[in-house]
């Protein structure tokens, strides 16, 4: 699978969006107060974690079936690199022991928002690959 040299602009806008809506819903919306605070932990943080990239996972199989259905596998990837990226940030918010009160908390917040977000835009050229195949 090749990534096309043009790509629609109605297309990727609309997939833009659809991926900027996945991930405040599962980030935000669905993420409840055990997943946030129990991925975070020294200690049993596996199901908290698992679960939180579980929906995150699920809404990527959604939309990979609506738009590529090809790419499917990518919510495997997804489940995957988004598992990684929050425990990185929650070791290294550990190891540094910033607080919300301390800028480095907002930083490693913000690093794990783009990190995502640059998942989706791979996620996205994939699928625009496929989807022109």
């Amino acid at each position: 699978m090749q990534i096309p040299d043009q790509i629609d602009t109605g297309w990727l806008g609309l997939v833009v969006l659809a991926f900027l809506a996945k991930h405040f819903i599962a980030d935000f919306l669905f993420q409840t107060h055990w997943m946030a605070m129990g991925k975070e932990g020294r200690d049993h943080w596996i199901l908290p974690l698992a679960a939180h990239a579980g929906i995150h996972a699920a809404l990527t199989a959604l939309l990979a079936s609506a738009i590529a259905p090809s790419c499917l596998w990518l919510a495997a990837v997804d489940f995957v690199v988004h598992f990684a990226i929050d425990r990185s940030k929650a070791a290294l918010v550990r190891v540094t022991g910033v607080t919300p009160q301390r800028a480095g908390f907002w930083w490693l917040l913000g690093l794990d928002q783009t990190l995502h977000h640059l998942t989706h835009f791979a996620f996205i050229l994939v699928m625009a690959g496929a989807s022109t195949a």
